[in-house]
């Protein structure tokens, strides 16, 4: 198939492309699937920006009622492995949560010589304290090891951003569970007035050993807690607060987004081996520590879309990654996430709306 016929084949799928969330048998059982799963109708594609990957999209309404998403982009030419080495951070604006999306501007580019010199990554997006806080991740080596987050912030959606001169939570110590890196940042501010700053991390030496080529070491989740919004941001005594390796066969999660509903943290991530490696998850608890038995928070996307069979260089298409939930009237109303292919075949934002269950 030459290219402006695969182009129209991606053309006419994507223009009947939302086939309903029951438009596909799923041979799941149906214990196993929450009640947010049930609720997602899915909207489609958006943010599609020729010559990039898109990743990572954060979305809020602002005071002007439009909705502002902050995500990464890195070039095409760099393939997927660009969000490691060369991602920025940039912003885009739509007059409707369904978009059309319009860039306005990048945000942060990799600086040279900073703690960020060669990444800018995984933006997350809240307003806390009458503040807008972008959570971020960038490291200053192009590998691993050195992915930290940190916190910029503004006094409005367009800016100016006060970007920081240092990580907002550092690696644990040598052979700690923690000590290869902080990164997927997910914060809510917590009933009693503390700052909770959830982040993903793992072991080095687990990590070097692995004999898994796909999955290096076990992504847990910690937690570090604040009495300020800038920090210092202090790691609860009982981390990691989610590990999943009891489970065995390397079981583990990341991208996760936390928020509080009916006065309970909830937890959207990404699968890593509790069902597979290609759905999301939700969790809820009480007290943000002790977490609920995992559900399933979305499928692959086959159970939603028909997309083209993908080219080779997409190693992790027909997957949804990097959850966030956008709130409109104090509620989860749409569910983003990040997903290879699309109209470039690159990757790009995949839109759900979450609808009241009748």
């Amino acid at each position: 198939m030459d290219r402006r016929n695969f182009l129209s084949a991606i053309s006419l799928l994507s223009a009947s492309a939302c086939l309903g969330a029951d438009g596909f048998d799923w041979p799941m059982p149906a214990s196993n699937e929450s009640s947010f799963a049930r609720r997602l109708r899915p909207v489609g594609r958006a943010l599609e920006i020729e010559g990039y990957y898109v990743w990572c999209n954060s979305p809020i309404q602002g005071e002007d009622g439009k909705i502002h998403v902050f995500f990464s982009r890195w070039k095409e030419e760099k393939k997927m492995g660009g969000w490691i080495n060369g991602s920025e951070i940039a912003h885009a604006v739509g007059d409707g949560p369904e978009g059309p999306f319009q860039f306005v501007e990048t945000i942060f580019a990799p600086r040279p010589g900073a703690w960020d010199a060669t990444t800018c990554h995984n933006p997350s997006i809240k307003k806390v304290d009458n503040v807008y806080c972008l959570f971020y991740m960038g490291n200053n080596n192009g590998k691993t090891n050195t992915k930290r987050i940190g916190l910029a912030t503004a006094p409005s959606l367009m800016g100016p951003w006060k970007r920081p001169d240092a990580p907002l939570l550092e690696a644990g110590e040598p052979g700690s569970w923690d000590d290869h890196c902080t990164t997927n940042p997910a914060f809510v501010k917590h009933p009693n007035g503390q700052y909770w700053l959830y982040y993903k991390s793992w072991n080095t030496k687990e990590y070097e050993t692995s004999t898994d080529p796909l999955v290096k070491g076990n992504r847990k989740y910690g937690l570090a807690i604040a009495d300020r919004l800038e920090g210092p941001y202090k790691k609860f005594s009982g981390n990691p607060v989610i590990d999943f390796s009891g489970r065995g066969n390397n079981c583990q999660l990341e991208d996760a987004f936390v928020w509080m509903e009916n006065k309970r943290f909830n937890m959207i991530a990404r699968d890593m081996g509790v069902f597979n490696h290609e759905y999301g998850i939700i969790m809820d608890a009480k007290d943000g520590l002790h977490w609920s038995e995992p559900k399933i928070a979305y499928y692959r996307a086959d159970k939603y879309i028909q997309q083209p069979p993908p080219p080779s260089y997409l190693k992790k298409y027909g997957r949804f990654e990097r959850p966030q939930v956008l709130f409109l009237h104090g509620k989860p109303a749409y569910l983003y996430t990040t997903s290879q292919g699309g109209k470039y075949m690159t990757a790009s934002p995949f839109i759900f709306k979450i609808a009241e269950l009748s």
